[in-house]
C-alpha cells in the first residue's frame, strides 16, 4: 500500500489535484479539469490512481461524481513515515553514542 501512495504523490499532476481538492473541497471532475489543459478523461486517470492508493475519494451527487481528500489515506501514509524517522532517529542515536564512546 505504501508504494503505491508514494508513486501517487510522485506526479507533479496528481499533487496539483491533491492541492485544489484541500484548498477547495470537493470537486468535480469537469472543475478540476477547469483550466488545467487537460482533458476529463486525463483528470479521472489520475483521481483513479489517487483513489486506488487511498488519497482521494468520490461518491455521486445527481449526475456529477465529487472527489475530495480521504483523510484515512493520508493518516496511514503519515504513520508509516512516522515510524520510519523514528526507526531513523534509534539509528542515528546509536551511532552517535558508538562515535563518542
Amino acid at each position: 500500500m505504501h508504494a503505491e501512495v508514494f508513486a501517487a504523490l510522485g506526479d507533479e499532476t496528481r499533487l496539483g489535484l491533491i492541492r485544489r481538492l484541500g484548498e477547495g473541497g470537493p470537486a468535480s471532475t469537469v472543475r478540476l479539469s477547469t483550466g488545467t489543459g487537460m482533458t476529463r478523461q486525463a483528470v479521472t486517470k489520475h483521481l483513479n490512481m489517487l483513489g486506488r492508493a487511498r488519497l482521494v475519494r468520490h461518491r455521486r451527487q445527481g449526475r456529477e461524481t465529487l472527489w475530495d481528500i480521504d483523510p484515512e489515506g493520508f493518516d496511514a501514509a503519515r504513520a508509516f513515515i512516522d515510524a520510519m524517522s523514528r526507526q531513523w532517529d534509534t539509528r542515528l542515536e546509536a551511532l552517535r553514542q558508538f562515535v563518542e564512546d
